[in-house]
């Protein structure tokens, strides 16, 4: 089974997939880790990626994400922020995918991605994650309001 730690930029899907992983000494993957470099440079430039951008970086996690599942469980970290987007992601792999919605308010992102370092994301981009982001009855939802420990013991409950 694959988790998918879903959610908008700063809403801790990185920081909450490595400590699942570490917990449960299962590998862990950032979906970041996989844009091509033409998507990196557009958000670096403040401009938001529409769904051509994201189709190839798309067909690329769903094929990883088959193989990952064969490999066992793991978490990913990735924003999937449309249903449409989480359709893509679970065409070949619909009963060994679930996806948890580290949910947030627009306030506590804006906070956290000022005091972030080294990522390309830039805080003018937040907004525009917010107004697309599709929240379907299908997700695992947590708050992603609260510390760390409690957000993984939160998952950890519910995926048990």
């Amino acid at each position: 089974m694959v988790y998918v730690l879903m959610g908008v930029s700063g809403s801790g899907k990185t920081t909450v997939g490595k400590y699942l992983s570490s917990y449960a000494n299962l590998p862990f993957y950032d979906a970041d880790e996989f844009h091509p470099i033409s998507n990196i440079e557009k958000m670096s430039a403040k401009i938001p990626l529409n769904d051509e951008d994201r189709e190839p970086w798309l067909d690329l996690l769903s094929n990883k994400i088959g193989e990952w599942n064969r490999l066992g469980d793991s978490y990913l970290a990735c924003s999937c922020l449309k249903n449409k987007y989480r359709k893509k992601l679970s065409l070949n792999n619909t009963n060994n995918l679930k996806f948890i919605y580290l949910e947030t308010t627009l306030a506590t992102i804006k906070d956290r991605i000022e005091n972030r370092e080294n990522h390309f994301f830039p805080i003018q981009l937040v907004e525009s994650q917010f107004h697309i982001l599709e929240v379907t009855k299908d997700l695992i939802r947590v708050n992603a309001n609260q510390p760390i420990k409690q957000i993984v013991n939160e998952i950890l409950e519910v995926i048990k």
